[in-house]
């Protein structure tokens, strides 16, 4: 049985003026997002600038998260990492406070080999009894895993259950799932590419966009699995303009800047990341006007 089915929202770690990680804030969100219908929580993935945390703060995030949900939905934690030692103590830490499951990233910059990478996610999955979601996002990690090492892992390994797959590569999405005879959870990470991954038997996406529409995101996996494809697809390219605003600068430079435009106060960002050029946010804010997220 799946984690979850339905739209997982990766959600921004919100922070304080002086850069401290903002709790009652990130509560707020929480609660912005189930009111909205979210399916699950997903928290200290990229969009929640994980790479920046402090293993301290990447904890708390963690255990605040999972209080503050109370079993409404899901939570899933971001606990992947380059060093396979490093993914293993955080993973072992989330369960602690009670996560649902785990997203781990591809190991990054070291770029490990496809055999290099079967060995890292099953040490990890061997030392935590926790489902775990593969996260595939070549663009960032500059590691990509092949689908036939997708099957190698959901076969061999028990835990291993679903896979993030941000590849933006279609034919991959579908070779993992005719490799692994459609037994892995499979969910879009690409919000422009929720239906198509749906129409391969996805269970459904870790998304940005639910971050600021909650309910749309649910809606289009929830439409598609009730059989309203034309509803699920309608709804899809309604918001496609809005997606590619969001990623007009590397995640989650646009969705902060647009939840701060609603008016949640979400905070800046960390260093390495800048606010958006104010060109790009002039756009940004104008595909939110169209929509009738904000008005100015």
């Amino acid at each position: 049985m799946a984690i979850f089915k339905g739209a997982g929202v990766a959600i921004v770690t919100p922070f304080t003026r002086d850069n401290k990680v903002d709790y009652d804030k990130l509560g707020e969100l929480i609660e912005f997002q189930i009111e909205g219908g979210t399916d699950s929580i997903i928290i200290c993935g990229t969009t929640g600038e994980s790479s920046t945390l402090t293993h301290e703060e990447h904890i708390e995030c963690i255990r605040y998260t999972v209080a503050k949900v109370n079993k409404r939905v899901p939570v899933i934690a971001g606990t992947g990492s380059n060093c396979t030692d490093t993914a293993i103590y955080l993973s072992t830490e989330a369960k602690k406070c009670g996560a649902d499951g785990l997203l781990i990233v591809t190991p990054y910059y070291n770029k490990a080999t496809q055999n290099g990478l079967i060995a890292h996610f099953t040490a990890i999955a061997k030392a935590v009894d926790l489902p775990i979601i593969l996260y595939n996002v070549p663009g960032r990690t500059g590691c990509n895993i092949l689908p036939k090492t997708v099957a190698n892992l959901v076969k061999n390994v028990d835990n291993i259950v679903g896979i993030k797959e941000a590849s933006a590569n279609i034919t991959q999405v579908a070779d993992i799932m005719q490799l692994t005879d459609g037994k892995i959870d499979l969910y879009s990470g690409c919000d422009e590419l929720i239906v198509p991954t749906l129409s391969l038997g996805g269970a459904g996406v870790i998304s940005v966009i639910s971050n600021i529409m909650p309910r749309e995101t649910h809606d289009i996996v929830a439409k598609f699995h009730d059989g309203d494809i034309k509803g699920s697809l309608d709804l899809q390219l309604k918001l496609l303009p809005l997606i590619h605003e969001l990623f007009r600068e590397v995640n989650p430079i646009p969705v902060k800047k647009a939840l701060n435009l609603m008016g949640f106060d979400v905070g800046t960002l960390r260093l390495p990341l800048t606010e958006m050029e104010e060109a790009n946010a002039e756009s940004l804010a104008k595909a939110m006007e169209n929509i009738g997220l904000i008005s100015r």
